[in-house]
């Protein structure tokens, strides 16, 4: 049995739910990364993808500068013990359609972050395992069009007045 305390990556950058959003973009670019924990202290709050700065900051013509973490971050966080088993935290990624979770102790402290690729290099036994995972977690999911934006036109990248572009 492997364990998360095996596969995981420890001394993540974290950043606090009042840093700004350039800040986060910005560390993502440095690091080369999609996401940050969001910690008060060593405490886990939530988590700050680039997914997150894109559709609730940059879609909501937020200002990057003086928007907070907090405003966009996502706080509902899947998180993994270090005592967890892998097929478990492979089996919970699948269901929630997520690459990576971060790992915390019994009083929610953030000790590092676990991601499918973690589990890959470092668990070459789990190879069918994380393709099938990875599967799961890659099937497409149905867009929520009940409120477009000015950004909808039509399907297949056609102009929205129907007319061809050129």
């Amino acid at each position: 049995m492997t364990t998360v305390s095996e596969v995981m990556t420890r001394g993540v950058r974290t950043l606090s739910p009042s840093d700004t959003v350039v800040l986060a973009a910005q560390a993502m670019d440095e690091l080369n990364i999609g996401v940050i924990p969001v910690c008060e202290g060593d405490k886990l709050v939530g988590v700050v993808t680039d997914r997150d700065i894109v559709v609730r900051g940059v879609a909501q013509e937020l200002d990057g500068k003086s928007t907070k973490l907090s405003d966009v971050m996502s706080t509902h966080v899947r998180c993994a013990t270090e005592d967890q088993d892998i097929d478990e935290v492979l089996s919970a990624m699948a269901d929630t359609q997520i690459r990576r979770m971060p790992v915390v102790d019994g009083q929610q402290k953030l000790v590092g972050i676990i991601s499918i690729g973690d589990i890959a290099a470092k668990d070459p036994e789990d190879d069918l395992d994380v393709a099938m995972s990875l599967g799961d977690i890659s099937s497409p999911a149905e867009p929520d069009r009940s409120s477009q934006s000015q950004a909808s036109g039509a399907a297949g990248g056609g102009s929205a007045s129907g007319e061809p572009r050129g």
